[in-house]
């Protein structure tokens, strides 16, 4: 590659980071609320695998860490994505390793029908993916427990980073996880009468999302919000 073009790659990728990226105090609440999550998840997988086991299956957890940590207001953050995208994929996981002798096949055919099975379920959540290989790929440890395997270490790890996780983003009300926790604030139900018609209906919101077959990671309540302060900031400014 000539010094030119790699100057324009770069220029690319930059150009096209983040436009919003997080403030210092929201980076440094993610980042405690992942160490705390983390090192008790650590704890109870280290109790029930050996340390290779424990590594294996904390590192989709890692995953998970930073989707409820750092995007906890994401549709694939929310409770029904962390714990359906886990165990169903868990589930998959195991069977595979059972029903197939080549690892290879079984790790791939876990993975596409984990992906499968989230989408249908409604509970897409990437390290899900990760957790039905370790299920696959994770060994003796893993091997041994079967269907064990979904109750501990997964949903005992699952159940603990989702209670650090409520009760970190509780603490920061800006920070609604899940999201029903949210209560608006009282400027927006002030606001919210005079914007009234200018918002767009429900129906069409969902319509209007059905239209675009690709998975968006924004749930109808966050598009209503972006929304209805669009609308508020154009009412300041026209009576500027």
């Amino acid at each position: 590659m000539t010094l030119p073009a790699a100057k324009r790659l770069l220029w690319t990728l930059l150009r096209h980071q983040d436009p919003h990226p997080a403030s210092h105090r929201e980076k440094l609440i993610s980042a405690v609320g992942g160490f705390v999550g983390i090192l008790l998840v650590l704890l109870v997988s280290g109790r029930v695998l050996d340390f290779h086991g424990a590594t294996l299956v904390v590192a989709s957890m890692g995953a998970s860490a930073v989707l409820l940590f750092a995007t906890p207001h994401s549709a694939l953050s929310q409770p029904w994505s962390l714990l359906g995208g886990h165990l169903i994929s868990a589930a998959i996981g195991v069977a595979c390793a059972r029903f197939l002798p080549n690892p290879f096949y079984a790790g791939a055919l876990a993975v596409a029908l984990s992906i499968g099975a989230m989408h249908y379920f409604r509970c897409l959540h990437p390290p899900g993916g990760a957790t039905a290989l370790v299920a696959v790929l994770g060994g003796e440890p893993v091997r041994a427990l079967g269907f064990g395997f979904l109750v501990t270490p997964v949903l005992a790890n699952v159940t603990i980073i989702l209670l650090v996780a409520v009760a970190a983003n509780y603490l920061f009300p800006w920070r609604r996880y899940p999201q029903w926790l949210s209560v608006p604030k009282e400027e927006e139900k002030k606001d919210g009468a005079a914007a009234e018609k200018c918002m767009i209906a429900h129906s069409d919101l969902v319509y209007a999302l059905t239209e675009i077959e690709s998975f968006i990671d924004v749930s109808e309540e966050d598009l209503l919000q972006i929304y209805h302060l669009a609308v508020r900031h154009n009412h300041v400014l026209a009576e500027a």
